[in-house]
């Protein structure tokens, strides 16, 4: 039996579940299978029917009354198709040689497996030497004379494989060395990852590695996709895929559905290949074909070119509403509302277009280069403007045109509003006078040709040569005035204007007028009337002083009036109150009657889209772990980790994967593990957090040991403090704080992570949570948790202690190699952990604080949070350390043997370390190195140092003892 072509099998109920590619089975052959069997007279090929009564080809030997006995049977040639590790599985019956009287004690019960090599397909003989031996099969089950009469055989199935194969194909064999046994089946297959598809990219079915190691796979992105990120998978020894890395997006036109990509229809669109799905187009926009990338605008809609095209389609505003001009000598501040009609955009600005007409209105031009637009001309923002340096008794026209981003885009006629403006005449000169030692007394004529209706009049006064250091500003509604309180025999300066219904009127020419040295007859007007005076002082023009007041305050400076919405003032008092934030408390999922809302409500769904993973880092309970980045629109891109849930999961094992992020996601504190959110709605679900660059608190201290100063240290300390202090503000219990809980960043800043243990408080802040069981941390856990199962914050803060103990030993293991019964015991004698080396002394009473039996003894998370502060602020109290009473010096007196050295130094955990490298007296130490003490497996710089100190103590010792007994 020769056989054809490789039968596939590849129909798994998952496609990440390996196919087998079937290179031979016996059971299928439909003649003779003429494998060939030598010597003759050993194997022999019987057709048998099974229980469908359908005959099938079997080999069966049983020369078992003579001894030595050498059957082989060697298959015909088999092709390898490529593959490079083969599994053979073999079904057999087997004779009990006890059932079998009177044969010799040679009968085995037990035959062999071996196959060979090569490129050649018709090979008749092979050296028995050539083959390479697989095992020595023997069989569960035997049948006994008994089964032979019931017909009951006992079918045994055995699975062996062969790797690294390199030829064409190869060649099986079996050898009987004495057995009574029949070979029923004999398949030969490989395995292969099946050809699946993983975002958008298309992945061959695979061979798998000749070896253990993994086949990296590319992907090829499918119809109407391209390339985000390279995809890749790798096709496992068992056949089966891992976690897709890279994927691909659809085109512009095209959204993944059902890992395709299919055309938008019509009415949507997809500009980008970034964005997920397709789009309805936006108002006053159409796409009347397939794949559209984007929707045209209606007649007289239009869109920019830094417009997004999910942004409908626009057009230019309708013009200026309710334009005001006020007056002011020769300037003048125009205000206008804003369109009526926006055209469906929040970028409009302003342009004002001039005209000067004098004194024929028919007759205009532009006003050119002269005036001055504050802030500006064009491109205002503001429905304001103030324009100075007008002429006198002049016409202008002002335009005001409204603009947005597709005004230029549109070809219909501009829309514009406008304001005609005359500027006032100056009052004429001042007519009479009558002078006094404290008073003059002012007449004047109007304007000839006033902007509008006289309101009142202006003067303004000042001594001579003195107007940069005070001046006066008075008001009257007649045309003559009487100025008191003036010096005797000083000269003052006066100016009146006009102030009319338009605004302000330029000032007249000066007048200089001096009081006279006495008091003069009083001519003039019994009738003047009464005249209210406004004094300024400063020296300010008054022109600066108007567009000063424009600019900063948005309002009409000097004696015009400010309009102000009535609602205005209550709005900015309303958003004027400070607001403190509410007090949050943590909500367990649990008290969720649907845990998916919980979900739903603190974490923040993510499009599988926006997420581009690129290593495994390790495996969880649940699944993968990944690094990978994160790029949400509007958004720059980031590092994440990723947790992804494996294959096959069950509904509470789904549930028990996203509690955590239920968890994470009502924190908000840079010391805290910050969650970005979850994928839920596609597979794998996954759990994206930020990602800690350099891992676990404790292996990062390890590999750095000796590294740090200790505000270094006492900074890291700090930030988990404060990271508890949060969580307990929030009434929330950690239950496993450790250091290999705590999470470093690339700056070094430490976030409290890993919350699979964490339980709610109850309102009282007393209040305890008792568990149902289950495994505490016993090293890092309160007595009182240990001993009745309660959680406080107090039970962190004992956890805290342990945490600043493990970082000031560069995370040594905290009761070194004591067992937790021995540390529960400990604990309960008042035993607590020593000052590491080089430990402050004030760290470790912090610590012992800490470490109080009575919860109510310890301190808050906000105490010790202050404590680290003031030791940041103030590091001379670091200086101070617990072990400067030299802890490597033990007295010489209670020094007798090695352990006790080893334990007055705190490093009693390496006795056995010593006793097994034969270090077991005092004087056989006094000569080790740093090389020594690696070998005898005291890796730890810190701990080496306190031992070469100590031996340099006991040598200084030795030489002592030695100079006294010369003496003697």
């Amino acid at each position: 039996f020769l056989p054809g072509p490789s039968v596939h099998l590849c129909a798994p109920l998952h496609d990440f579940l390996p196919c087998l590619v079937t290179l031979l089975d016996s059971m299928s052959a439909p003649g003779d299978l003429g494998w060939v069997a030598y010597p003759a007279e050993g194997w022999e090929e019987i057709s048998v029917m099974d229980e469908k009564n359908t005959p099938m080809r079997t080999y069966q030997v049983c020369n078992v009354m003579e001894a030595y006995q050498n059957n082989w049977l060697r298959t015909n040639w088999i092709p390898r198709d490529g593959s490079h590790r083969i599994y053979i599985e073999i079904k057999f019956t087997l004779r009990d040689c006890n059932s079998l009287p009177g044969v010799p004690g040679t009968c085995k019960e037990t035959f062999n497996m071996y196959y060979y090599e090569s490129n050649n397909n018709n090979l008749w003989y092979i050296n028995e030497s050539q083959y390479i031996k697989i095992d020595t099969i023997a069989a569960d089950e035997s049948f006994t004379q008994v089964d032979v009469g019931d017909r009951v055989m006992k079918l045994n199935t055995e699975v062996r494989d062969i790797g690294s194969l390199t030829k064409k194909g190869f060649y099986m064999a079996f050898q009987d060395v004495g057995a009574c046994i029949a070979l029923v089946s004999v398949r030969v297959y490989y395995k292969k990852c099946p050809l699946t598809v993983r975002n958008l990219a298309e992945f061959p079915d695979m061979v798998t590695g000749g070896d253990s190691s993994l086949v990296e796979v590319r992907g090829s992105c499918v119809n109407n996709s391209e390339e985000y990120d390279v995809p890749k998978m790798h096709c496992s020894a068992d056949g089966g895929w891992l976690v897709p890395i890279g994927r691909c997006v659809c085109k512009p036109g095209y959204e993944e559905k059902q890992d395709v990509c299919q055309p938008c229809r019509p009415g949507f669109y997809k500009a980008s290949s970034m964005d997920p799905y397709c789009m309805k187009c936006p108002p006053h926009s159409y796409s009347h074909q397939e794949s559209s990338s984007q929707c045209s605008c209606e007649r007289g809609f239009y869109r920019a070119e830094t417009d997004p095209r999910a942004m409908p389609c626009t057009k230019p505003p309708s013009a200026p509403e309710n334009p005001i001009s006020t007056t002011n000598e020769t300037s003048i501040i125009l205000e206008w509302s804003p369109p009526r009609e926006s055209g469906g955009r929040n970028d409009i600005t302003y342009n004002i277009h001039c005209k000067k007409c004098g004194g024929d209105v028919r007759k205009c031009s532009p006003c050119g280069s002269g005036l001055h637009f504050v802030p500006r001309q064009f491109g205002l923002t503001y429905t304001k403007v103030l324009i100075t340096d007008l002429l006198p008794h002049t016409n202008y026209t002002f335009n005001l045109e409204a603009v947005n981003g597709v005004s230029e885009l549109s070809r219909s006629t501009k829309h514009f509003v406008s304001i005609n403006v005359t500027t006032s005449q100056a009052v004429n000169v001042i007519l009479k006078e009558r002078k006094s030692k404290d008073s003059i007394t002012l007449a004047w004529q109007g304007p000839d040709h006033a902007n509008g209706a006289i309101v009142e009049y202006e003067v303004i006064y000042y001594e001579k040569n003195q107007r940069d250091q005070n001046y006066t500003v008075l008001k009257t509604k007649s045309n003559s005035m009487t100025v008191d309180g003036l010096k005797p025999g000083t000269t003052y300066v006066f100016r009146v204007r006009a102030h009319t219904n338009g605004g302000y009127g330029t000032y007249g020419g000066e007048i200089e007028l001096e009081t006279s040295q006495e008091d003069m007859l009083a001519i003039g007007d019994p009738n003047q009337p009464t005249i209210m005076a406004v004094s300024v002082a400063g020296g300010i023009v008054l022109l600066v002083f108007l567009v000063t007041c424009f600019v900063v305050s948005g309002r009409h400076c000097g004696y015009i009036k400010a309009k102000q919405d009535p609602d205005e003032e209550k709005m900015q008092f309303h958003h004027g109150q400070v607001r403190l934030p509410e007090s949050r408390t943590y909500v367990h999922p649990h008290t969720y009657e649907d845990p998916n809302q919980a979900v739903r409500d603190f974490a923040k769904e993510i499009d599988a889209s926006s997420i581009r993973i690129e290593r495994v880092i390790g495996a969880g309970e649940f699944g993968e772990v990944c690094s990978g980045r994160l790029k949400l629109p509007g958004k720059r891109e980031i590092y994440v980790a990723i947790k992804s849930l494996k294959a096959g999961y069950s509904e509470k094992q789904r549930r028990d994967f996203l509690s955590e992020a239920s968890i994470m996601g009502q924190f908000d504190n840079p010391n805290i593990i910050r969650l970005e959110g979850v994928v839920t709605k596609c597979k794998p679900v996954m759990i994206i957090t930020e990602y800690m660059e350099n891992g676990s608190l404790d292996s990062f201290l390890r590999k750095r040991d000796g590294q740090f100063t200790v505000i270094q240290l006492v900074g890291m300390l700090r930030g988990i403090a404060s990271g508890m202090k949060y969580l307990s503000d929030m009434n929330y219990v950690h239950r496993d704080l450790a250091a290999r809980n705590i999470l470093v960043n690339s700056n070094f800043v430490c976030k409290v992570s890993d919350f699979g243990l964490s339980r709610v408080l109850e309102d009282d802040p007393e209040a305890a949570y008792t568990t149902r069981g289950g495994k505490i941390p016993i090293r890092w856990t309160a007595p009182e948790a240990i001993a009745y199962r309660k959680f406080t914050s107090a039970s962190d803060v004992w956890s805290y202690g342990v945490v600043m103990w493990e970082v000031m030993s560069y995370g040594e293991r905290p009761y070194w190699e004591m067992s937790n019964q021995d540390v529960i015991k400990a604990i309960d004698e008042g035993y607590r952990l020593p000052a590491p080396m080089d430990c402050p002394a004030v760290l470790h009473q912090l610590m012992l604080d800490c470490w109080q039996k009575a919860r109510g003894d310890r301190p808050k998370f906000g105490q010790i949070v202050n404590i680290l502060d003031k030791l940041i602020r103030n590091p001379s109290n670091l200086k101070t350390l617990a072990n400067d009473a030299d802890p490597c010096t033990p007295d010489s007196s209670a020094v007798t043997t090695l352990e006790d050295w080893l334990d007055g130094i705190k490093m009693g955990q390496y006795k056995e370390n010593f006793s097994v490298a034969g270090y077991t007296t005092l004087d056989t130490v006094v000569y080790l190195n740093s090389s020594d003490l690696c070998r005898i497996g005291v890796t730890l710089v810190g701990h080496q140092k306190r031992i070469l100190l100590s031996i340099q103590n006991l040598h200084a010792l030795a030489n002592q003892m030695h100079g006294t007994h010369i003496q003697v």
